[in-house]
């Protein structure tokens, strides 16, 4: 089986389960798949922005129903909570739709708005704009990297599964470094 129909047999799925998740790496690799005809670039926005929408929604219902424990049960999330709710106070709308992009908090932000008085509904309509954004941006990158691949070697297909295996090994290490400091 080659690079292509691997992609297009798994491709969707591992988007989806890479959203729920933390899932930056996954969307610009699903981006550049779809930029090399093996993905619908709409279908990638669109399948990123609603897991990622549901990621969050699954997190901040977790956040809402087990707070309490949750911060007990996490410092180094605890330790947040007090500047994530001053700034929620202050710029709700701005915190709920930027929190999947800022670094660190992709799952604790939504647990610990979660825990704030904001409304479910409230949550849910910037969360749907937030993922939106998301899924575009990050579908986007990886479309341009695929773009400016094709710009500066000419006809890709003999280095896609080069430059794909460098963008996954690039995510990898970005999410083990992220472990490694949140330690």
């Amino acid at each position: 089986m080659d690079l292509a129909s691997l992609i297009e047999a798994h491709g969707y799925w591992v988007l989806a389960a890479g959203c729920l998740l933390e899932g930056e790496t996954v969307v610009v690799l699903a981006g550049f798949a779809a930029h090399r005809g093996y993905l619908d670039p709409f279908a990638v926005i669109g399948l990123a922005a609603l897991m990622g929408f549901l990621g969050d929604q699954l997190y901040f219902w977790l956040g809402r129903r087990h707070g309490p424990y949750i911060l007990a049960r996490w410092p180094a999330v605890s330790r947040q909570a007090d500047r994530v709710h001053r700034l929620i106070e202050r710029y709700h709308a701005a915190v709920i739709i930027g929190v999947r992009f800022a670094y660190g908090l992709r799952i604790a932000g939504p647990i610990l708005i979660g825990t704030s008085p904001i409304s479910a509904v409230r949550f849910a309509l910037l969360n749907a704009l937030g993922a939106l954004l998301w899924g575009c941006l990050f579908g986007g990158a990886g479309w341009l990297f695929a773009d400016a691949a094709e710009a500066m070697l000419g006809e890709i297909q003999q280095w896609e599964g080069r430059i794909l295996l460098a963008l996954a090994a690039a995510g990898a290490i970005a999410w083990a470094i992220r472990k490694l400091r949140a330690r």
